[in-house]
């Protein structure tokens, strides 16, 4: 066609008068030819990949390969040729192309993610990349749902928007069947001797996504959520599982604050950072970002359990000497966790007032003065309340009732306080 409606303009142009206008008249005699044909062929039952080349020849190699290719677009400029097909036919097959790709979509990320269970389920070790834990399902997925919008985009730009809008629906479907196969993994595996290998290499399957979602895709992470949403699930619920062995070996030496009645409480806080120093190397293989999160986990778990023994109601100090000198062995274990937290890659600030600021109101003696600091605490950690509060000054045997009520009241100025972005105390719960 193309060679054909060269050759007019070549050869043919120059042997007719300009008025005979013989490039037209060959252009919308073959376009008619061709209009009529497509016509015939779209009324019957395409398969896709005929659908996808018809509107691929219609909606793209036609008008732009063909009509505005460089020796013919300044020649047809002023010839009104209209489309192959009427708009009416293009939308219906460009809507039969949309539903189908989309299945195809769906079907084959479906594959992806039933294999790599397989993989899962049969205790198949997964590769290592650069240090790392490595899986190709994101990479897989994102070449399936990438390939499917480059299809529609093939056609026409709309057409690839529409496509988005259709496959990131689609993928977010397959997150949340991910996050629930990979649950079902994290409760059925236990015992595979690549369980915690596996669980990393999905933890980092998320920065994959997360990347391509966000530059590819422009996904950020508010108006996307319910595409984000599931893997932040799979991540946390993947910490939590690799957290759970060393958390639970921590326990009996947190127990030891209370047992003691806190003595030498310094000692104690040195095994337990040891203990975590220890187990730090199982999770090398994270990615950095990764086990920086996973460190933040164990920050908090740190300085939780820590309020959580705190909050025993087995210590009644009567003298101020004895409320103070507790309080520098908070001030001083509190320091020794955020030096190590922070050494390892914790960047969680917002727990740095937690056990100094506690410790302060185990020091100070002023009711007034006392206040102050549980009004500012509240303001820091808007899920303290009046039954940590409790708690915390059961430890301050010379306050009188009357006093601690009057203490307690000042979270009542806080009611209606934001919610907590994190939580601390509400993770804590008190007698």
């Amino acid at each position: 066609v193309k060679e054909d409606l060269e050759a007019v303009v070549e050869r043919l142009k120059p042997l007719f008068p300009a008025e005979f206008g013989v490039v037209a008249t060959y252009a919308e005699s073959y376009h008619q030819h061709f209009a009529a044909h497509l016509a015939s062929m779209a009324q019957f039952e395409l398969c896709e990949r005929d659908t996808y080349l018809l509107l691929l020849w219609v909606q793209n190699l036609y008008p732009n390969d063909i009509l505005n290719s460089p020796k013919l677009a300044e020649e047809l400029q002023d010839v009104s040729l209209g489309s192959l097909l009427p708009p009416k036919q293009i939308r219906l097959l460009e809507a039969t192309f949309l539903s189908s790709e989309a299945a195809n979509v769906k079907e084959l990320m479906a594959r992806a993610l039933e294999m790599e269970s397989q993989h899962w389920a049969q205790d198949v070790a997964p590769l290592r990349l650069d240090g790392h834990c490595h899986s190709e399902l994101a990479i897989d997925i994102i070449q399936i749902v990438s390939q499917g919008q480059a299809k529609a985009e093939n056609i026409t730009p709309d057409l690839g928007t529409q496509m988005k809008q259709v496959l990131l629906v689609e993928l977010s479907v397959l997150l949340r069947s991910y996050q629930r196969a990979f649950d079902e993994f994290l409760e059925r595996g236990k015992q595979l001797r690549n369980y915690r290998a596996n669980i990393i290499a999905n933890i980092n399957n998320c920065l994959s996504f997360r990347t391509s979602m966000e530059q590819k895709w422009q996904i950020l992470q508010d108006p996307r959520s319910y595409l984000l949403d599931p893997l932040s699930e799979l991540k946390v619920h993947g910490f939590d599982a690799l957290l759970q062995n060393l958390f639970m070996d921590l326990k009996p030496l947190f127990k030891r604050f209370t047992q003691t009645r806190w003595a030498a409480p310094e000692e104690t806080l040195e095994e337990i950072v040891g203990m975590v120093e220890g187990r730090l190397p199982e999770f090398s293989e994270l990615h950095d970002c990764f086990r920086e999160e996973l460190v933040e986990a164990v920050h908090l778990h740190l300085v939780k359990e820590y309020i959580i023994r705190l909050s025993k109601r087995r210590l009644v100090l009567k003298t101020a000497e004895q409320q103070q000198q507790l309080a520098r062995h908070i001030l001083a274990n509190a320091s020794v966790i955020q030096d190590f937290c922070t050494k390892n890659g914790s960047t969680a600030t917002w727990l740095n007032p937690a056990l100094p600021t506690l410790a302060e109101i185990i020091r100070l003696q002023d009711p007034s003065a006392i206040k102050i600091e549980v009004a500012t605490y509240a303001t820091c950690y808007p899920d303290f309340s009046k039954g940590h509060l409790n708690a915390i000054l059961a430890i301050k045997g010379n306050l009188t009732n009357s006093e601690v009520k009057s203490i307690r009241n000042i979270l009542d100025i806080n009611t209606g306080a934001q919610q907590p972005s994190r939580s601390l105390f509400s993770l804590i719960k008190v007698g």
